[in-house]
């Protein structure tokens, strides 16, 4: 169940995804909140403007959090996300010890509105498969507002 807080920072989320959309990026976006609720630090995904194939949004964001904050710090933090994490951005999420993920979109969700003309694309391993492999926990919390979520992809696959 979401609180209104996690509502809140899903929709920004959303809103950074809709940002690196308009920046010439893949729509997708994350935020990092404290355990008081405070916004810490937003990344977008910049795969196609810095030609970085892990410029994902999760993995950027891990990486500045990660020079920025304590593991200790990181792991009473929440990650939202506009998209379920993939399995490479659920690793930097984990190796960065933030302790919870919220995510709108789910993958599933996510590859079915593509089609199937980007089977070849999906590497079919779910945050959550990745997370149950740590040997720490991190909390994964999701699918919400994917109906929300699904309009900054809307055309952009096409």
């Amino acid at each position: 169940m979401l609180t209104p807080i996690d509502e809140k920072y899903l929709r920004l989320a959303i809103d950074v995804a809709q940002k690196a959309r308009n920046h010439g990026n893949h729509p997708f976006g994350s935020v990092l909140v404290d355990a008081a609720g405070n916004l810490l630090l937003e990344a977008e995904n910049t795969v196609v403007t810095e030609r970085d194939i892990t410029g994902h949004a999760e993995t950027n964001l891990a990486r500045i959090a990660w020079h920025q904050y304590d593991p200790e710090f990181l792991s009473t933090c929440t990650l939202y996300t506009s998209t379920e994490p993939c399995p490479m951005c659920a690793g930097a999420i984990y190796w960065s010890n933030i302790g919870r993920v919220v995510f709108a979109l789910s993958s599933a969700t996510f590859y079915n509105e593509r089609g199937e003309s980007t089977k070849e694309s999906k590497l079919a391993l779910s945050s959550g498969e990745v997370f149950a492999r740590g040997s720490h926990k991190v909390q994964l919390v999701g699918p919400a507002l994917e109906d929300e979520a699904s309009v900054v992809h809307e055309g952009f696959w096409d």
